[in-house]
């Protein structure tokens, strides 16, 4: 019989037993599925929902709507402030990582000085976080609305601002643009790693009532449809950087996630496909190990980048 292959994986010095992580917003805190499986003791890392230094309200509803292959969703990031996400989670998040599972907690601001003030909470409350997700895709509303990390200089200009407060592993959630530039810009100021994408802009217009299907113009696509974009800017990004990327966008199969791997990602979010199919992680984990082991490689490292233009 072969040997088993090795699925364990470095995002930036966040040690995953497996490439298998979770897109922050579709997953709750982790605590929402283990009534579905043992999280902590299957997957490779969760990703929080994003949390800033105070309470958000979020956006009016309709908040999601569904589409062909995608739902969109303009949620507005909900969150109760870093204290009170820790004291309702903190106990079981440890629990998490004493299973073998790294815990993510994602870091919103809607200024460098929120980021800031987000980031010194997190380090000060949250011994258990493996690390942070950094969203440089929320709206900076000094600068009228446009996300942190719109610009290389910009995005670069928020990480330089946050990499003295920890020494944790930081990796920035990118938007979906000019992924190779503001990956090489956040690469210089101290990222650790980058995930992305995040979601697509997009729109839906209800034909009878004329207005949008969510409570906004416009809000963020997610799922199926947007996984072959996504694969495209993994690679482009890959390409640019040296420091490990995480892949999000549409994974639903460990055929998904080895599409990811191959383009150049460490590790991989499953994201839209937790809320239609909650078992839907840890089935990519076991189909992923599957594809891995017909490979004829000893670790999963050896396939990140394998694809042959």
């Amino acid at each position: 019989m072969a040997d088993a292959v090795r699925m364990d994986v470095n995002l930036g010095g966040i040690h995953m037993r497996n490439p298998i992580n979770t897109a922050s917003g579709t997953f709750g805190n982790g605590r929402q599925f283990e009534g579905f499986y043992d999280v902590g003791a299957t997957l490779g890392a969760i990703t929080c929902k994003g949390v800033a230094a105070q309470p958000w309200q979020g956006n009016d509803a309709p908040r999601l709507a569904e589409l062909p292959s995608a739902i969109m969703n303009s949620v507005g990031l909900q969150n109760p402030g870093v204290p009170a996400f820790v004291q309702t989670y903190g106990t079981y998040l440890q629990s998490v990582v004493d299973r073998g599972c790294a815990v993510i907690c994602q870091v919103a601001g809607h200024s460098i000085d929120e980021y800031v003030r987000a980031l010194e909470l997190f380090e000060e409350l949250a011994p258990f976080a493996s690390g942070f997700e950094l969203n440089i895709s929320c709206p900076n509303i000094a600068k009228g609305g446009a996300a942190m990390g719109a610009t290389p200089r910009d995005a670069a200009e928020v990480m330089r601002a946050v990499r003295p407060l920890t020494k944790r592993p930081i990796v920035v959630k990118m938007a979906p643009h000019d992924v190779a530039e503001i990956g090489r810009a956040l690469e210089a100021e101290g990222a650790d790693a980058l995930s992305l994408i995040n979601t697509i802009p997009g729109m839906a217009i209800d034909i009878n009532t004329r207005r949008s299907r969510v409570a906004r113009p416009t809000a963020g696509v997610s799922g199926p449809a947007i996984h072959a974009i996504a694969v495209r800017m993994v690679w482009e990004c890959a390409q640019a950087v040296k420091i490990p990327l995480c892949g999000i966008g549409g994974v639903a199969s460990g055929a998904d996630a080895a599409e990811m791997i191959l383009a150049g990602a460490t590790a991989v979010s499953v994201g839209t496909a937790n809320l239609t199919d909650p078992m839907a992680a840890k089935r990519v984990v076991e189909e992923l190990e599957a594809w891995a082991s017909q490979q004829g490689v000893s670790s999963i490292d050896e396939l990140r980048g394998a694809f042959v233009c």
